[in-house]
Formats: C-alpha cells, sequence, structure tokens
C-alpha cells in the first residue's frame, strides 16, 4: 500500500501532538507532585507570576497545550478535506451507477429476466 504525501503529513502531526501530549502529561505530573510538596494553593502554584521557580515549565505547558491544539485543528481540517474529497469520489462515481442501472433494466426487458 502507497502512502500519499498527504498522508504522511498528517502522520508526522499526529507523531507530534502525541509527543507534545507526552511531554505535558510528564510536565503535568512533576509539577503537581512539586505543587503537593510545596504544600500551596493550585491558584498559587500554577500562576507564573506567583510561581517564579516553576515558571519557565508553567509557560512550556501552555506553549504545548496551544501546539495540541494547533496540530489537532491541522489534523481535523486533513480530515475534513479527505471527506470531502471522498464525498466527491461517490458523487462522480453515482451517474456511473445509474448508468449501470440502466443497462440493467434494458437487458431484463430484452432477455425476460
Amino acid at each position: 500500500m502507497e502512502v500519499s504525501a498527504s498522508d504522511r503529513e498528517l502522520i508526522a502531526v499526529m507523531r507530534q501532538y502525541f509527543a507534545a501530549k507526552s511531554e505535558l502529561e510528564s510536565m503535568r505530573i512533576q509539577l503537581e507532585a512539586a505543587r503537593q510538596t510545596a504544600g500551596k494553593a493550585i491558584g498559587v502554584f500554577y500562576d507564573p507570576r506567583q510561581n517564579a521557580e516553576h515558571a519557565a515549565d508553567l509557560q512550556r505547558s501552555h506553549r504545548l497545550r496551544g501546539e495540541m491544539a494547533s496540530l489537532m485543528q491541522r489534523a481535523e481540517a486533513w480530515g475534513r478535506a479527505a471527506s470531502d474529497a471522498d464525498q466527491h469520489d461517490r458523487l462522480e462515481a453515482e451517474p456511473e451507477l445509474e448508468e449501470w442501472q440502466s443497462f440493467e433494466r434494458r437487458a431484463e426487458a430484452f432477455f425476460g429476466a
């Protein structure tokens, strides 16, 4: 089975998405452990302006979420384009089906099926 350039692009996008998701999950676990150790409230700990020690990680987690949203939008756009192409192909195939059905009706009438 040959993979098209479009399919390869989708695969690359989804790999990036899952890599970002994995990194974000790892970061979330580490940050939550640090928050619990520090005994800080969620609102205080996860505010980069109030938590200079973890500000870079908190900002990175926000960027990862944005990256994941952007990657998912690209994947959804690819999916919509593929769906539209499939629908277009089906619409083009319908006249052929109608022609075949017309042929079948004529054949049945002629041969008495």
